[in-house]
């Protein structure tokens, strides 16, 4: 799906629901936001063709000056975060109307899903990488510390790439092809099948797959 336009949400947690066989589906319960479209990219005024969407309601010094100002021309409340979406048309897009949750996300479709990792700090290559350790007993010192990593004349230098012990999490994760299992648009609620990147109270962006799982 080409230029397909998401929603913004905050990941509530896991839970389960059971399916008409009576077999128990887990899932991810996401709230969605206000959703509210801020403004039109043209490309006339802008080179290209997109909607900015507004995710939630939030206090005024959450946000800069230019920013409140932008809202404030078009009579909006303060709303962040403020994410664009490429469309071919904008034409069926008003500023200050709503996304429906309803219409983008149906029940059985596939979506994917971006947040925040949880960052679990500075870890070894054993956590971080799943690198193989060294013998735990019979006076061996080698348990979970890096071995060699690179030759020493020739190359004489270490390739880039190499793991190595680091900052783990904390990175910006999609998760392809999830399935939208229920679609509360009263409640502004999602729930989607499997687990999702982030922490609880998260910010994420549901969109539609763009591309057809394995090909």
């Amino acid at each position: 799906m080409k230029n397909a336009v998401g929603l913004l949400g905050r990941k509530i947690g896991m839970t389960q629901v059971f399916d008409a066989e009576g077999a128990a589906i887990p899932v991810t319960v996401v709230q969605l936001g206000e959703n509210i479209v801020t403004q039109k990219m043209t490309p006339e005024k802008n080179g290209y063709s997109a909607i900015q969407v507004g995710g939630f309601v939030v206090k005024e010094k959450k946000l800069n000056k230019p920013e409140r100002g932008a809202l404030t021309k078009h009579e909006l409340p303060p709303l962040k975060p403020l994410k664009e979406y490429r469309v071919d048309d904008h034409s069926s897009y008003n500023v200050g109307e709503g996304l429906k949750a309803d219409v983008l996300l149906q029940e059985g479709m596939l979506v994917d899903v971006q947040g925040r990792s949880i960052g679990k700090g500075f870890q070894g290559t054993v956590k971080r990488y799943h690198a193989g350790r060294g013998p735990m007993s019979h006076g061996s010192k080698f348990h979970r510390s890096m071995g060699s990593i690179g030759a020493g004349t020739t190359p004489g230098r270490v390739f880039k790439g190499v793991i190595m012990p680091g900052q783990m999490g904390n990175v910006t994760a999609t998760v392809r092809h999830l399935k939208v299992v229920k679609v509360d648009a009263d409640k502004r609620l999602v729930l989607i099948k499997g687990a999702i990147p982030g922490a609880d109270d998260g910010l994420v962006t549901i969109s539609p797959s763009k591309t057809k799982w394995n090909g």
